[in-house]
């Protein structure tokens, strides 16, 4: 994938690929810093994409996202991410009470994408059964094959194990700071694929990501923490008040949306090659606002009392800052919180 100029060779798992969220700190060019010049990605620009659909299903059934923590996971940051999960479609009387723009908003640019018999990406999101491993039962130290095998201790487990959904089920791999995947902060902060049934028993569409709190908060938690090699620029305050949850937050959200668009990695994407597919969230990867692109997010809210940076509300009164995603209507990135609408 092509992430603000920078061009990703992602690892490949057995035969086949799997699809990351390259995270969007301002990229190096020749050991200097890229500016929106050397960014194909910039708000509005469609010269460059070319997304197509390939045949392939979307995710048009009620979708359950089911957290597996793995790690030692507080309650506190367990209910940040479980507020933004709740936020994507919240009930009408808790809807109501959301000011805009809203998480839920910035969902329905995700349902505008369909599949051959006209079915858009299901409105539908709700959050399922859970499953913690806080032991680590497959170690600290986790492969992207271990990642599947996660899933299927989840779904295989004696007690309360979790429910086999191949239509609708999403299985979010969550880990905790002390947990190293493969290639996490050096390639990716999350990704997504399906389950291989030789290894889990069942082809389910799941996504991993990672807490870079202790790793590489400038790189995956980004504009939480900023890297070294950008002179004069700011860190961003969280809007939860916890850098590396709140970075998670809008990787979970750049995997969420690609799921749902491209969960076998066969529908929405563009490139002629499925193994590097550049996906609806790579497209506007680091824009967060009107006039984002290169080492800019965009313009943003700041909260009144905290002086945080967000860009959506969602249930009982969170904020999150979640990237745009590109509009297939539209043709280039946006998001509820832009100044157009």
């Amino acid at each position: 994938m092509q992430h603000l100029g920078v061009l990703l060779v992602l690892a490949a798992l057995t035969a086949s690929p799997l699809a990351a969220a390259w995270r969007p700190w301002p990229p190096r060019a020749n050991g200097t810093t890229a500016g929106l010049g050397a960014s194909k990605k910039f708000e509005g620009s469609s010269e460059f994409v070319k997304l197509e659909y390939h045949m392939g299903p979307v995710l048009a059934s009620a979708i359950t996202v089911h957290p597996i923590w793995y790690g030692a996971w507080p309650a506190a940051q367990k209910r940040t991410i479980r507020a933004f999960l709740r936020s994507l479609a919240p009930p009408p009387d808790s809807s109501a009470r959301i000011p805009p723009p809203s998480v839920s908003a910035w969902w329905r640019t995700v349902r505008l994408y369909t599949d051959q018999t006209s079915a858009n990406v299901s409105a539908a999101v709700t959050l399922g059964a859970e499953k913690c491993d806080a032991r680590m039962s497959r170690g600290a130290r986790l492969s992207r094959m271990d990642i599947q095998s996660v899933v299927r201790d989840a779904v295989t487990a004696r007690t309360r194990p979790l429910p086999v959904d191949s239509s609708g089920g999403v299985y979010l791999v969550l880990t905790s700071p002390d947990v190293s995947v493969e290639d996490f902060c050096g390639q990716v902060c999350g990704f997504h694929y399906f389950t291989f049934p030789s290894v889990v028993g069942y082809t389910l569409p799941y996504a991993w990501v990672g807490n870079s709190a202790r790793r590489c908060p400038e790189v995956c938690a980004y504009p939480f923490a900023i890297p070294s090699y950008v002179p004069g620029r700011k860190a961003e305050a969280p809007p939860n008040g916890d850098v590396g949850v709140d970075g998670m937050v809008s990787v979970i959200a750049h995997e969420l949306a690609e799921l749902a668009s491209n969960p076998l990695a066969n529908a929405w994407y563009a490139g002629s090659d499925p193994s590097f597919p550049t996906e609806i969230a790579d497209l506007c990867e680091g824009i967060y606002g009107t006039g984002g692109g290169g080492a800019y997010t965009g313009q943003l809210l700041t909260d009144a009392r905290s002086g945080a940076a967000y860009n959506v509300n969602g249930v009982g009164g969170r904020r999150f800052l979640v990237q745009w995603v590109w509009n297939p209507v539209l043709s280039y990135c946006s998001g509820p919180n832009a100044l157009d609408q």
